[in-house]
């Protein structure tokens, strides 16, 4: 079992920045792809970023290539997703995940999850 705690939420404006952290513990192991995802109201859980076990894969989705980025350091078990230019349509929980897969994109390939962080966006 893998547990996983996201934190770095929080209220901010159209444009600002912030950086989520997950810190992974219990069989944590660097060959776990990782990902973040989000769920706006009233919408289903999207992909957001992923990286590969060796970090040397990312994948993003389309509304926030250029503006997000995933990273992770596995001597410290943690991820992270650094958020810039932020729009009030980034506005969701932002969830972490970890595949036992090398690189996995979809939610579906992801076994353990995070219990999620509010990202407000205000405009």
């Amino acid at each position: 079992q893998v547990q996983l705690v996201e934190s770095g939420g929080g209220l901010v404006q159209a444009g600002g920045s912030l950086r989520l952290s997950c810190a992974a513990s219990g069989r944590t192991s660097s060959s776990y792809a990782m990902g973040w995802f989000r769920q706006g109201p009233g919408k289903e859980r999207e992909t957001v970023a992923t990286i590969s076990w060796s970090g040397g894969t990312t994948y993003y989705a389309d509304s926030v290539k250029g503006r997000f980025a995933i990273s992770r350091d596995n001597a410290k078990n943690t991820v992270y997703l650094q958020m810039n230019s932020l729009k009030p349509e980034d506005t969701a929980v932002y969830y972490c995940a970890a595949s036992r897969a090398a690189v996995a994109w979809t939610n579906t390939k992801y076994d353990f999850w995070g219990q999620g962080t509010q990202v407000t966006v205000s405009s």
